[in-house]
């Protein structure tokens, strides 16, 4: 994964791999070969189609961010961030309300293993809140705080935990940065769409160049770009 301070247009982009299909996935990946960053493979994906879809991609030259976003009890976390490892991913996740010890326990558990078995450990980053949630939803689950305090406290727990950056609505990127004082902490952004696409089931979405404006450093598009393969 490319540092901020050396990036093109090409690195910033991460596509979605919103489709079905192993077929579909590596239909696209042949089309945008070498004209995006990382391409991204969610739960839907993955639970389909499994591990040798990562291990296809990467095996093309490209690289992966396996959107899984692990949250669970700190031993496990630490677990699967090795077995992504393994895959050859450039990028995975956890939910940064799975706590500090969640996150340093997965830092630690892949920087050993990278050490040990001469591997390139992959760049971690923290879910703050989903793109999804609006303040009635978020006291739904007993969060009072306003969603940008609940964001950028969650940032600052996910640099403090040692973890490369976090995932959050471009909305908030711009207030992340001033939080968050690591020049070289990423943050990428969901909840992008060009101004003649739809917001779907995103809420706190922006357009691609106002996500940039405001601090991002990558920015997902998936469904403007895989439904019109």
């Amino acid at each position: 994964m490319t540092t901020p301070s050396t990036m093109t247009s090409r690195d910033r982009l991460v596509v979605a791999l919103d489709v079905e299909t192993r077929a579909r996935a590596l239909n696209l990946v042949d089309q945008l070969k070498g004209q995006v960053g990382l391409f991204k493979i969610g739960s839907q994906l993955f639970t389909a189609e499994g591990p040798d879809l990562v291990r296809a991609i990467v095996a093309r030259g490209e690289k992966v961010f396996l959107d899984l976003k692990f949250h669970d009890i700190p031993s496990t976390v630490a677990k699967a961030g090795i077995e992504a490892m393994r895959l050859g991913v450039a990028v995975f996740n956890v939910h940064a309300l799975g706590g500090a010890t969640m996150m340093r326990a997965v830092v630690e558990a892949v920087k050993e293993t990278a050490d040990r078995e001469g591997l390139t450990p992959p760049r971690i980053l923290a879910v703050t809140i989903l793109t999804s949630l609006m303040p009635p939803d978020l006291k739904q689950i007993f969060i009072a705080e306003r969603i940008d305090r609940v964001v950028t406290g969650l940032a600052q727990l996910a640099a403090e935990s040692g973890l490369d950056g976090v995932i959050s609505s471009p909305q908030e990127a711009l207030l992340i940065r001033h939080a968050v004082n690591r020049p070289d902490f990423i943050i990428l952004t969901p909840g992008i769409r060009p101004l003649w696409a739809q917001k779907h089931d995103q809420k706190r979405v922006l357009t691609p160049a106002e996500a940039i404006r405001e601090g991002a450093d990558y920015i997902v598009v998936g469904r403007p770009i895989t439904a019109s393969d």
